[in-house]
């Protein structure tokens, strides 16, 4: 059995569809799409371990199946950079999630490293009843629900597809370095696209994915969140 089914039949068994972002981001490197390394941590000790392992700054998330919008839940604590700060912060997302969503199980914390800031952009999949999956592209972090500034094809993605995607979407010049700011590399996120593109057609159990914010640089880039969804047991077989 792959990565890919052990983490799709660990979430059948314990009847959810919504992957949590450890999990997303494992199934998304095994398809060769770059993430922000990231482990859990089920205590506070634990987190400053992992925090000291993987190198500051950190940033640590909460990690819980009935917690879906972290930041609103007070599940978020970013730019950590030291064993001190990491501490109170794993003290306060458990105690601010407790508040704000009482009964919500939490698994821990997912202690990642920070990325450095680069454009933000998005990449996002969901299924439309008659074509299929369609992926998404546009200006990620919350500029995507401001602007809405995205374009859409229909998968499988040819490499044209992938090119037309980037350029047609308004924001294409702060892809370009506008006003001085880093460039984007866009060769490499039209690849991302396509690797996108061939992930969701060999897992048609997934029913949506949301790479947002993935930071481009000017020599590569990488999902900073991300988050699948899955179609309920048996569905994904009239989408194959």
């Amino acid at each position: 059995m792959t990565e890919r089914t052990e983490i799709i039949a660990r979430a059948r068994q314990e009847k959810r569809t919504y992957l949590n972002e450890i999990e997303s981001k494992e199934l998304l490197r095994g398809a060769g799409i770059p993430t922000t390394g990231i482990v859990l941590a089920k205590s506070r000790e634990e987190a400053v371990a992992q925090a000291q392992r993987i190198g500051f700054p950190v940033v640590l998330k909460v990690v819980s199946p009935d917690v879906i919008h972290k930041s609103d839940s007070g599940g978020v604590k970013l730019n950590l950079t030291d064993a001190d700060s990491v501490s109170r912060a794993y003290d306060e997302i458990i105690k601010a999630v407790s508040e704000r969503q009482p009964g919500a199980p939490v698994e821990g914390v997912s202690v990642q490293n920070m990325a450095r800031p680069g454009v933000e952009v998005i990449i996002g999949m969901s299924k439309d009843p008659q074509f299929g999956p369609v992926l998404m592209f546009g200006l990620g972090g919350i500029l995507v629900e401001i602007l809405k500034d995205v374009s859409f094809r229909i998968v499988p993605l040819a490499p044209r597809d992938a090119r037309q995607m980037i350029h047609e979407i308004k924001g294409y010049p702060l892809l370009e370095g506008y006003r001085g700011s880093e460039p984007a590399d866009v060769a490499f996120l039209e690849q991302l696209l396509l690797k996108v593109s061939s992930f969701v057609e060999k897992t048609p159990e997934i029913k949506e994915l949301d790479l947002n914010p993935i930071f481009a640089y000017r020599d590569g880039a990488v999902a900073v969140d991300a988050r699948v969804i899955l179609e309920e047991d048996g569905a994904a077989a009239g989408n194959t």
